[in-house]
């Protein structure tokens, strides 16, 4: 077991790795509490949806995960979802990081991320609020972006595993 008071911060957010699945799932689990997040990124990665998996590693353990989804609609965009830090290492900012990074990477890359969430943590990451031009079948005050979603109204339509 990891020894967290031995440890300050974890290693640089890194692309998973194959055959890092069963701790990703683990930890998904842990950190929800229950497996439909585990199973939302496993039928996200059979439907070939998943643009990306990062992970958050600590002394060899993976300790935090994100992914990125292509958006059905509007094209090009990703959604990013879900997102996980270790119960026992959560509020003391390393989620908020890995979030931040994700935020950052879409404003400097020019890519528009959409994420569902707690809009609170969300807009300390560098997400803002959707506007009302936005239509989704999520609640739209939950649903925030980053990167250059500007201009006319938008359809959100995530990807199938969703549903």
């Amino acid at each position: 077991m990891l020894n967290t008071d031995a440890l300050k911060t974890p290693d640089f957010m890194r692309e998973m790795k194959r055959g890092e699945e069963p701790a990703v799932s683990a930890l998904l689990d842990a950190a929800f509490g229950q497996k439909d997040e585990a199973r939302l990124v496993e039928t996200l990665r059979k439907s070939r949806a998943i643009a990306g998996e990062m992970v958050l590693p600590m002394a060899g353990e993976v300790i935090g995960y994100a992914a990125l989804s292509t958006m059905v609609s509007p094209k090009g965009w990703l959604c990013l979802e879900p997102v996980a830090i270790r119960p026992d290492l959560q509020a003391r900012g390393f989620g908020r990081r890995l979030v931040g990074m994700i935020s950052q990477w879409a404003e400097m890359s020019g890519q528009t991320v959409v994420v569902l969430g707690d809009p609170a943590f969300y807009t300390r990451c560098g997400f803002a609020p959707v506007t009302e031009d936005f239509t989704s079948p999520y609640p739209l005050d939950h649903t925030l972006i980053a990167g250059p979603a500007k201009g006319k109204t938008r359809t959100l339509t995530y990807p199938k595993a969703f549903g």
